[in-house]
């Protein structure tokens, strides 16, 4: 199981931080080297607890999906939802936004957990290494953009 959590420093205040954390701002700089979409229940413009949102998008050749639930939703301060994919990965993945003295601080945990021994084991390998840079990516990626 991988538990891993990166604080972000952004030199901007917490409401235009939070501001990119919607579905239609997300795929900015979320999910962005696979070219993620974002399908979201009832064409929703906003997150809220229990709604469900597909995500979708491209390693190599090959399609990649997984749906997510919207478990806790509070506007520019926390976006944490749960998720499964096709090949039995399931976690959750948080993002808490709050102030400090040069802006804003962002928290983002994700937690997984692969199943199976082979699993456990491509984990221990490759996978949370793989996890942990690309989430560095993104949050790197998005503290880019707010700041310009």
């Amino acid at each position: 199981m991988g538990d891993l959590i990166f604080i972000q420093e952004i030199a901007a205040p917490t409401t235009i931080v939070g501001a990119f954390f919607v579905p239609h701002r997300m795929g900015a700089w979320y999910g962005r080297e696979l070219d993620l979409q974002f399908e979201v229940q009832s064409g929703a413009i906003e997150f809220r607890n229990g709604l469900k949102v597909k995500l979708t998008g491209r390693i190599g050749k090959r399609e990649v999906s997984h749906t997510t639930v919207v478990t806790e939703f509070e506007r520019g301060r926390v976006l944490e939802w749960q998720f499964q994919d096709a090949y039995g990965v399931r976690g959750l993945q948080r993002w808490e936004i709050e102030g400090s003295a040069n802006g804003t601080r962002l928290r983002m945990r994700d937690r997984y957990e692969m199943s199976g021994r082979f699993g456990k084991f491509m984990d221990w390998l490759l996978t949370r290494h793989a996890v942990a840079r690309r989430d560095r990516n993104e949050l790197a990626r998005l503290k880019r953009l707010v700041e310009h």
